[in-house]
């Protein structure tokens, strides 16, 4: 299980929020790469990834990243623990 920190005025950057305007948070683009990567290596799923969490503006450390796409490889369940900055 993952941990991060996302301050209140990004937390459209990590979750769907049918009312922001922001781009494809990271929620989704995790999904999409969910399907369309299991069984897939690591090393192919990683820069994805990290390039998603660029994106999102996300401060997700190398650990997390690999231990996200070790997950969408092997189709097993991840759960990120989300605390909110500032609430």
């Amino acid at each position: 299980m993952g941990e991060i920190t996302v301050s209140e005025q990004h937390l459209d950057h990590l979750l769907h929020d049918p009312a922001s305007a922001y781009g494809t948070p990271y929620q989704q683009a995790f999904a999409a790469l969910a399907v369309s990567h299991r069984g897939r290596p690591v090393a192919e799923i990683l820069p994805l990834l990290r390039a998603a969490a660029d994106a999102a503006l996300l401060g997700f450390t190398g650990a997390d990243l690999i231990e996200q796409a070790q997950a969408i490889s092997s189709g097993a369940r991840y759960e990120l623990r989300v605390r909110i900055a500032g609430a």
